[in-house]
């Protein structure tokens, strides 16, 4: 039996989720059984009760805000625990069109690829400003380079993603998963295509981008980190051939005045040579160990997807604590991980 489980996280959403809830589809094509589940990223106000009023089937709850990363994650792993073949990423404050999801999953359903992402028409979208517009499509373009992928709105959080990928996944960011997935599937070699989707209008401002420089460097932070973690020795040996050019460049330099008989030793030349070879075989060595490092993450996560695996076909539920996510179901108890994460707001 084919099921899909469509995942809203939600940080204060009662005057949003009803309307973004009525939009959801209960049937889809191809697939036999579709239910709603919402990430209670330690809200205030009553979207919880909300939630239940309109009948979503699974709420996972944070007793406080942990961000729209750590919900992002709680809510893939409650998703693999309730048995989702397919799980669908949507945003609470109705930004995407409902209508454009089976059309999200339908490339996973053809075995096509394991992530779909929804690229909305940005150049159409009259609330971003010209200057938000620039910054998405420059930092799509970066994401693009890094990952090694063909991902036109890699901000984009509407995504329908395979239960292969999901536990392959980890979201390591406080910030958004949104970036940090997409380079991660290039990385693994999980298959990712994108597809066009439409919007809706803006019900609320975004609670993500209050502050476009500090989301620019936050999210420049974000990819060189995962760029860092996942090809250390390309970012080590790209990083080390600068001081090792101006090293022997200056070596040269230093052998040709002593070739043509200067009338100083040029010391100094020499011992700046000597220094930037250091700092270059320095930053070399370091990427081989960092590569050796790598591969035992590699280990590690095969490790982890096997233990994920059996926790969604036979995991128990375990006991709540202050910093582990509680979940309550209309139909049944979704055994989580304990997450951890700082103080954010979530989108």
């Amino acid at each position: 039996m084919k099921k899909v489980i469509i995942q809203i996280p939600c940080y204060n959403e009662e005057k949003t989720l009803p309307i973004t809830l009525r939009e959801l589809p209960r049937s889809l094509p191809g697939i036999d059984k579709v239910e709603w589940l919402i990430i209670n990223d330690g809200s205030t106000d009553n979207t919880v009760e909300v939630a239940r009023r309109h009948g979503v089937d699974h709420i996972v709850n944070f007793p406080r805000n942990r961000g729209l990363a750590k919900a992002f994650s709680a809510g893939l792993d409650a998703c693999l625990k309730a048995g989702a073949d397919i799980i669908v990423n949507t945003d609470a404050d109705n930004q995407y069109r409902a209508c454009d999801i089976p059309s999200l999953i339908r490339p996973i359903q053809l075995g096509q690829c394991e992530m779909v992402m929804g690229a909305r028409p940005i150049d159409e979208m009259k609330q971003f400003s010209i200057t938000k517009k620039i910054l998405q499509k420059l930092g799509s373009w970066v994401v693009r380079v890094v990952s090694g992928t063909d991902i036109p709105d890699a901000p984009s959080g509407f995504r329908a993603i395979s239960r292969y990928a999901a536990l392959r996944l980890n979201v390591f960011d406080n910030y958004t998963y949104t970036l940090e997935t997409i380079i991660q599937a290039g990385k693994n070699g999980i298959p990712i295509m994108s597809i066009p989707v439409g919007v809706n209008g803006d019900l609320r401002p975004s609670r993500l981008v209050k502050n476009v420089p500090q989301y620019v460097l936050r999210s420049i932070l974000t990819i060189f980190r995962i760029f860092l973690t996942y090809d250390p020795l390309r970012f080590f040996l790209i990083t080390g051939a600068f001081p090792l050019s101006i090293g022997i460049i200056l070596c040269i330099r230093w052998l040709v005045l002593q070739i043509m008989g200067a009338p100083t030793s040029h010391v100094p030349s020499l011992v700046m040579a000597s220094v930037a070879l250091f700092v270059g075989f320095q930053m070399w060595i370091f990427g081989l160990v960092a590569n050796l490092t790598a591969a035992n993450r590699r280990l590690l996560e095969d490790i982890q997807v096997r233990v994920r695996d059996a926790e969604s076909d036979h995991g128990e539920a375990k006991e709540s604590t202050d910093r582990t996510p509680r979940t309550v179901s209309s139909q049944k108890t979704i055994p989580l991980k304990k997450s951890v994460g700082r103080r954010n707001s979530s989108s």
